[in-house]
C-alpha cells in the first residue's frame, strides 16, 4: 500500500497510528459455559456473532478483526466487521476503534476489508493474525473530512450492488424452483403434453390413408407384432405411426424378459460342473475333502428367479397422482434388479492387497457418475465373500451415508463391486433404454426418499425401501422425449445460473475495486480547504492514552472502571 501515490493531504501511516486496541476487554468462554449463562448481550467471534451471554465486557462502538478463523486470503470475503452496545468478545477477534479526530471507525472497517493480509497472517492449518503484526498493517489515511465523504461514497455505491446482488441471489433461487417444478412436471407426463397429441394425430392420419379402422375401434391390446414393432421403433423421433406402447403393455414386455433370462441363467448354472465347498483354514493331512456343492462359491452361483412384489392396493393408488393415459404406477422392484454389497473382513489383508476390482462406497455417489473407486479388493475376496461385481451403467442408491449422501443416486461407468451402504439397480434387456428416465426419477425424488430412512441416530435406507419406491411408467419412446425435454431445458438453466454466478463474482470483484479506489483516493475529489492529514499526527500520541477514556469497561464482579 506505500507504493502507490497518494494526493496531496494522504499520509501513509500503520494501523496503530490510526487505531487504538483493547484486545484486554476480550474473554473466552466456552459453549457449555454460555448455554449456562443465556442472556440479552450479543457474543462476538472471529467473522459475526456466535452467541448470547447474561453479561457485557464493553459498551460503545468498535471495530472487530479476525485473530484467526477468519478468511484473510479470500479478497471477496470481509474479515472486519462494526459492532455498536454493550457486548462481549471472545479471543478470536481483535477489537480496536479508530483514534477520535484522526480516524472514523467506519473508514477503518473499510480499510481493514481492502488490506491484503499476505505477510502479517500466518499459520500452516489455521491463520493467526497476531496483534503485533496487525500494528504494523500499512494505512493510507485521508484527511479526516474526505474520510468520510469516502465512507459516504462507499456506502451509497455498496446499497446499490448489494441490492443488485440480492435480486440476481433471488433470481437464482428461483431457478431452483423452477428446476424442481420441471422435474416434477416431467414425471407428471406434462413436459410431452404437446409431443403426446402431435404423435396422436399421426396415428389417426396413418390409419385413415391405408383405408384401416380408426384407433378408437382397434382393439388397444398389445399384440406380439406390435410388440416386436415397438422394440423396432423405440428411439424417439423414429416417426413411428404406430399407438404408443402403453405402461400396462411395457410392464409385461419386460416381465417376459425377466423370466426368460432367470430361464437361460438357470441353464447355464445346471450345466456348471460342481466343485468343493469353500473350505477355510489351512488344509490338513486328516481334513475330510470337502463335499462338492453346485455352484459353491467360486463357482457360478445358483441365480434367483424375478422378485414378485405385491400390486398396488386401490388405496394406494387413490393417493398417488393422476398420471396421463397409457402411463401407469409400477414398483421399482417389478422391473429391475435390486442388489446390494458388503464390506470384506477388514483384518483379511488379502482381500484388500494388490487388488484389481472397484469397491465403490456410498461417499462416490455424491457425484453423477462414478468413475473411478478409491479402494480395490482382490478376486480372492471376490470368491470368498457375496461380493457382486456390478455392470456400467448400474444405477446406485446411496443408502446411508454422511451429511446429503444417503438418497443420492449415481451411475456406474466402470464394472465395480460395492459395500453394504448402496443399493444397485440393474438395467438389463429392454430397461437399459429406461435408464436415463429412471436416473432423473431418482434425482428428482431424492429428497422424498430420504424422508423414507428410518432408524434412530442415523435414519437410514434399506434395499425394501428401494424396491417398493413407485416409479411413473411410460412408453420407452414418449421416456426418451421426458429425458431430452429435462436435458434440453436445464441446460437452458444452468446456462442461466453460471450467468447469474459470474455477475455474482463480478459484483464481488466491483466491490473490491470500489475499495481500492477508495483508499488510493480515486473514489471522490479531494478539497483543498480539508485540513491535511499530516496535521493530525501531532494529536496521535496524545490521544493514543485518552481515547481509551471513553471506553466502558464491566468487570466480573459487575462493578464498572
Amino acid at each position: 500500500m506505500s507504493e502507490v501515490k497518494l494526493p496531496n493531504g494522504w499520509v501513509h501511516l500503520i494501523l496503530e497510528d490510526i487505531a487504538d486496541v483493547y484486545d484486554n476487554l476480550r474473554e473466552p468462554v466456552n459453549s457449555a459455559e454460555r448455554a449456562k449463562r443465556l442472556g440479552p448481550y450479543p457474543y462476538y467471534g472471529a467473522t459475526g456473532q456466535v452467541g448470547w451471554i447474561d453479561d457485557y465486557r464493553q459498551e460503545g462502538e468498535f471495530v472487530l478483526l479476525g485473530e484467526d478463523g477468519a478468511p484473510f486470503f479470500d479478497w471477496i470475503k470481509d474479515k472486519a466487521y462494526l459492532i455498536s452496545g454493550k457486548c462481549w468478545v471472545n479471543n478470536h477477534a481483535h477489537v480496536l476503534k479508530g483514534k477520535e479526530g484522526v480516524c472514523s471507525n467506519r473508514y477503518l472497517l473499510y480499510v481493514l476489508n481492502q488490506t491484503d493480509y499476505r505477510g502479517y497472517a500466518n499459520g500452516t492449518t489455521r491463520l493467526k493474525l497476531t496483534q503485533s503484526a496487525m500494528r504494523r498493517i500499512p494505512v493510507n489515511l485521508a484527511p479526516l473530512k474526505e474520510q468520510h465523504r469516502i465512507v459516504a461514497k462507499i456506502e451509497e455505491l455498496f446499497s446499490e450492488l448489494d441490492k443488485g446482488i440480492e435480486n440476481l441471489k433471488t433470481a437464482q433461487a428461483q431457478l431452483k424452483v423452477y428446476r424442481q417444478a420441471l422435474l416434477k412436471h416431467a414425471f407428471e407426463g406434462k413436459l410431452t403434453v404437446q409431443w403426446r397429441e402431435q404423435r396422436l394425430a399421426k396415428q389417426s392420419v396413418a390409419p385413415a390413408q391405408a383405408g384401416a379402422q380408426p384407433l378408437n375401434d382397434m382393439d388397444s391390446r398389445p399384440t406380439p407384432s406390435r410388440g416386436q414393432a415397438m422394440r423396432g421403433n423405440d428411439e424417439a423421433g423414429s416417426g413411428n405411426d404406430e399407438p404408443l406402447e402403453t405402461a400396462e403393455a411395457l410392464l409385461k414386455r419386460i416381465q417376459q424378459e425377466r423370466a426368460q433370462r432367470y430361464q437361460q441363467q438357470l441353464a447355464e448354472w445346471e450345466k456348471s460342473p460342481s466343485i468343493p465347498l469353500l473350505q477355510r483354514g489351512k488344509p490338513t493331512s486328516t481334513a475330510p475333502i470337502p463335499p462338492l456343492e453346485k455352484g459353491g462359491r467360486g463357482g457360478i452361483s445358483k441365480p434367483k428367479p424375478p422378485k414378485s412384489l405385491p400390486p398396488l392396493t386401490a388405496e394406494e393408488l387413490a393417493e398417488l397422482p393422476e398420471l396421463p393415459e397409457g402411463w401407469g404406477w409400477v414398483k421399482v422392484g417389478t422391473v429391475s434388479s435390486v442388489g446390494t454389497g458388503i464390506t470384506p473382513l477388514k483384518g483379511r489383508s488379502d482381500f484388500y492387497a494388490n487388488g484389481n476390482i472397484p469397491w465403490v462406497t456410498s461417499g462416490a455417489l455424491n457425484d453423477n457418475f462414478v468413475t473411478e473407486a478409491s479402494d480395490y479388493v482382490t478376486d480372492l475376496a471376490l470368491k470368498e465373500t457375496n461380493l457382486r461385481i456390478y455392470p456400467k451403467h448400474t444405477l446406485l442408491i446411496a443408502l446411508y451415508g454422511e451429511g446429503k449422501t444417503r438418497g443420492k443416486c449415481s451411475e456406474l461407468l466402470i464394472e465395480a463391486a460395492t459395500n453394504q451402504a448402496i443399493a444397485a439397480i440393474v438395467q438389463e434387456g429392454m430397461l437399459e433404454k429406461l435408464r436415463k428416465y429412471m436416473k432423473w426419477f431418482f434425482q428428482k425424488n431424492y429428497g422424498d426418499i430420504r424422508l423414507k430412512s428410518s432408524g434412530g441416530v442415523q435414519p437410514n435406507l434399506n434395499l425394501s425401501i428401494i424396491e417398493n419406491t413407485l416409479f411413473p411408467m411410460c412408453s420407452i419412446e414418449e421416456a426418451n422425449q421426458v429425458v431430452d425435454a429435462i436435458e434440453m431445458k436445464l441446460s437452458e438453466i444452468d446456462q442461466l445460473d453460471q450467468t447469474i454466478t459470474t455477475s455474482l463474482q463480478q459484483a464481488e470483484a466491483l466491490r473490491q475495486s470500489i475499495l481500492k479506489k477508495a483508499f488510493s483516493g480515486q473514489l471522490v475529489p479531494q478539497d483543498p480547504n480539508d485540513e491535511p492529514a499530516s496535521e493530525l499526527l501531532a494529536r496521535i500520541k496524545a490521544e493514543r492514552l485518552t481515547s481509551q477514556g471513553n471506553v466502558v469497561v464491566r468487570r466480573k464482579g459487575g462493578g464498572r472502571s
